[in-house]
């Protein structure tokens, strides 16, 4: 993913969240994040040569290199210089986004929020933009790489899917759908995965079937492509017979057999099947 980005990157963080920007921690962070863009360029050459034609054309050869080699913080200062000296540049926007695919490289919370902000400004500035595509799955893919465990809170697995579902509507012929589609697959597993886990806890833990049904019931409705629906399948069956409701029970165990032929829970479904068919 090569790309570009805007405003510093200060003011791209300021502008989205304020309040993280007077933290303590953050400031530092800050400070240790610019530090690195001044001494991550001592391997390369930093000086434009003298009678250069093209130095922005310079820059950004640099800026690739760095990036193609994993230097983020190279490649973030090389891209920015672009964009800082540069306004009438036409690789301006593609440092610009190069930017903010770098801080994605980069990784780690303090920097996901520069690529956050990088990308949502080039959305908003370029959205006719033939890499705008490019730009919003790097947004989406922000809140991807801080999705929590299941057990966790899932307020980025849902910005991901949200973002994931941008794309899908704004750039429909987008070369990156097919990665798209596969990271908001597991987006939604992972979402689906932690309303499951409730319902597997009001079963196994609390016996509060009527709880569990309805978390179990939640997840084929929102998500009926759920990679794991067979245990859905089999512990939905199994809370509705305790509930007295047979023969829903018995049309779940049917589905996780037709659709699932190497489900850990098939010996189990088969077994319980025929104890249910035959009351």
């Amino acid at each position: 993913m090569n790309g570009p980005a805007g405003a510093h990157p200060l003011q791209s963080w300021e502008r989205h969240d304020t309040h993280m920007v007077h933290s303590p921690l953050v400031r530092l962070a800050l400070v240790a994040i610019l530090a690195g863009l001044v001494a991550g360029c001592a391997g390369r050459q930093t000086e434009i040569p003298s009678g250069t034609l093209n130095p922005d054309q310079f820059l950004m050869d640099q800026a690739e290199a760095a990036y193609a080699d994993g230097d983020w913080l190279d490649a973030q200062a090389f891209y920015q210089q672009i964009v800082d000296n540069y306004p009438q540049s036409p690789l301006r926007t593609d440092a610009r986004l190069g930017l903010a695919n770098a801080y994605l490289g980069q990784g780690g919370a303090e920097a996901l929020v520069l690529a956050a902000a990088e990308f949502r400004d080039f959305l908003q500035f370029f959205p006719t933009n033939p890499r705008a595509d490019e730009a919003q799955f790097g947004l989406a893919m922000t809140h991807y790489e801080q999705m929590r465990a299941p057990e966790r809170d899932q307020t980025e697995t849902r910005a991901a899917l949200t973002e994931f579902q941008a794309l899908f509507d704004n750039y429909p012929q987008s070369g990156l759908m097919d990665e798209a589609q596969m990271f908001w697959r597991e987006a939604r597993d992972r979402l689906s995965e932690s309303i499951y886990l409730v319902g597997y806890f009001y079963y196994n833990v609390q016996d509060w079937y009527p709880g569990a049904i309805a978390r179990f019931e939640q997840v084929l409705e929102e998500d009926p492509d759920y990679t794991r629906r067979d245990a859905v399948y089999y512990y939905l069956a199994e809370s509705l017979a305790r509930t007295n409701r047979a023969e829903e029970a018995i049309s779940y165990l049917e589905r996780l057999l037709a659709e699932f032929d190497g489900s850990e829970h098939r010996e189990d479904a088969s077994q319980r099947l025929q104890e249910l068919s035959i009351q």
